[in-house]
């Protein structure tokens, strides 16, 4: 269906009550806990319109596997992402080998983004789209490179 959005995705956990702390300083909403089956539910962007929601689930050891997702945000809060982070004691996943606090841009979107973790390693990512169009040719460069480059 062309028209369907991702409306929820999961992400498993060693731990639940300390993912529902982390997802929590993150400004997720907790929607709801299923303590006997150990899944947490939160509410993504305004929780007033219910559109997208995050499950996380605790899950055994050997059943455990990380995995990736992305939130969505305008190009002035992801400039406010590594300060934002930082105040939660969380730090920025090294992209391209290095430090930095200049996001990353994906020039075939072309879009921003800053990577992180949470507690059980699963990658995140904040990704705002950028005006413009495609540039595929440049590969992997920082936002201030792709600023130059306008």
């Amino acid at each position: 269906m062309k028209l369907a959005k991702l409306y929820e995705t999961h992400v498993n956990t060693r731990n639940l009550e300390k993912a529902i702390e982390f997802y929590q300083s993150l400004d997720l909403e907790l929607a709801y806990v299923v303590k006997e089956r150990r899944v947490a539910f939160f509410w993504l962007g305004d929780n007033t319109v219910k559109e997208q929601m995050l499950g996380v689930w605790e899950v055994p050891e050997e059943k455990f596997t990380t995995s990736h997702f992305a939130f969505g945000v305008s190009l002035e809060t992801l400039m406010e992402v590594p300060s934002y982070l930082e105040k939660r004691g969380i730090k920025l996943r090294p992209s391209f080998g290095e430090e930095t606090t200049d996001p990353e841009v994906h020039t075939w979107m072309p879009a921003a983004s800053y990577y992180f973790r949470d507690p059980d390693g699963n990658s995140l990512e904040y990704i705002a789209l950028l005006e413009g169009s495609p540039r595929p040719e440049l590969g992997r460069i920082r936002l201030s490179d792709w600023n130059k480059r306008k």
